[in-house]
């Protein structure tokens, strides 16, 4: 029976054995057996699972709903054909987006006008949908999908440009080197803050919703996701910069929301 050590089915993945050994110690992931000397072995079985659960976790799904997911599935086929048609759909989309910042880049250098509507084709919001609904419930995605298709394209284009002078400004505080709760720190998490409350459909703006929770959630997520991660990313690499963005919107939760 063909079987994987612990460290060789770490480096085929691109993952640790830390996460392997946490995705065991909470069920999601069995080791098909554990040796004598400690170490733990996946068969091919294991493997087809790890694939899924990698698969959900780029799609921003956290471990528990992960697990949902998997046990819901029928069958490890079902869900793989499931996650294959969205991984087509997401080629599809980075496609389109490629193609849309390479039209960009020309007419930068020709001099030419910029149509904003041609700037954003394959930035898709709603290949969230599954995942929104998921997470926060189908009113959730339908008040935030409302509010992004009333907007005008120069909206649009106001919002994206938001989006990325926040990260550029998170990932520059985070090179710095100052602290996570300092003034400076503070500053950028409520300007992060202000950015989520303006989103309608978001739990942060729901009636009764616990703000709080919500950006603290958010911040342990983007370490957790290097998805969300990437956004705030330092030449250190890794996840420092979201560690740190994540800190910072702690402080900032606990004394001020």
């Amino acid at each position: 029976m063909d079987e994987w050590s612990i460290q060789q089915i770490a480096r085929i993945a691109g993952t640790t054995s830390r996460t392997l050994r946490h995705y065991g110690d909470i069920g999601l992931l069995t080791a098909s057996r554990t040796g004598l000397n400690g170490y733990r072995y996946y068969d091919r079985a294991a493997l087809i699972r790890l694939q899924q659960i990698l698969l959900l976790r780029d799609l921003g799904l956290g471990l528990p709903q992960i697990a949902e997911v998997l046990d819901r599935e029928a069958s490890q086929e079902d869900a793989l054909t499931g996650h294959l048609a969205w991984l087509r759909q997401e080629q599809d989309r980075l496609a389109r987006q490629i193609v849309s910042v390479e039209s960009t880049i020309r007419a930068l250098k020709g001099g030419e006008r910029i149509m904003a509507s041609d700037m954003f084709d394959g930035f898709d919001h709603t290949r969230y949908k599954d995942e929104v609904e998921q997470r926060w419930g189908a009113q959730t995605y339908a008040d935030g999908d409302r509010w992004w298709r009333g907007m005008s394209a120069d909206e649009k284009a106001a919002f994206h440009q938001r989006v990325a002078d926040l990260s550029r400004d998170w990932s520059a505080a985070a090179e710095s080197g100052i602290a996570p709760d300092s003034a400076a720190a503070s500053v950028l998490a409520k300007r992060h803050v202000e950015w989520l409350t303006a989103i309608p459909g978001t739990p942060a703006t729901a009636p009764g919703g616990d703000v709080r929770a919500y950006v603290i959630g958010l911040g342990e997520m983007y370490v957790a996701h290097e998805r969300f991660g990437a956004d705030y990313a330092t030449s250190a690499g890794g996840t420092a910069g979201a560690e740190f963005v994540r800190d910072a919107l702690r402080a900032y939760a606990e004394a001020n929301l």
